[in-house]
């Protein structure tokens, strides 16, 4: 039964950071393609896209909290039993703590983006200016 949880688990991260990819790509395209050259972009883009799947599915599966089901000493001295209460909430567990991660991450990506944006208008300024 933890193995199924586990498979499930990482099924259901890989789920939510596809419907991120999918929302978040557009903005990441546009984003990129005005900061970044065009013979770059398109790795940039990737690795972004890499970087959503791998920081939600690491975020979203807690190989350390799934421990409990099988290990006595990370529950506290008992094993917990896996039953369908249990599921759901570890279901509900990974995919806000996917969304979380993820959260994190754009945010970060976004803040990054938006001061490379203002040096590269700052810079566009100051070259329209000259003679």
């Amino acid at each position: 039964m933890f193995i199924a949880l586990l498979i499930v688990n990482f099924l259901v991260a890989l789920l939510v950071c596809t419907v991120i990819v999918r929302v978040f790509g557009d903005s990441i395209d546009r984003i990129l393609r005005r900061l970044v050259q065009e013979d770059i972009y398109n790795a940039w883009v990737r690795y972004i896209t890499f970087t959503i799947y791998v920081v939600g599915v690491s975020g979203g599966v807690r190989i350390w909290m799934l421990e409990k089901y099988i290990s006595p000493q990370a529950a506290g001295g008992t094993m917990l039993e896996l039953n369908w209460d249990r599921w759901t909430l570890e279901l509900y567990r990974t995919v806000i703590d996917t969304m979380q991660s993820v959260a994190w991450m754009l945010l970060l990506f976004f803040l990054f983006a938006l001061i490379a944006y203002v040096i590269v208008k700052g810079l566009e300024g100051r070259r329209a200016a000259k003679p």
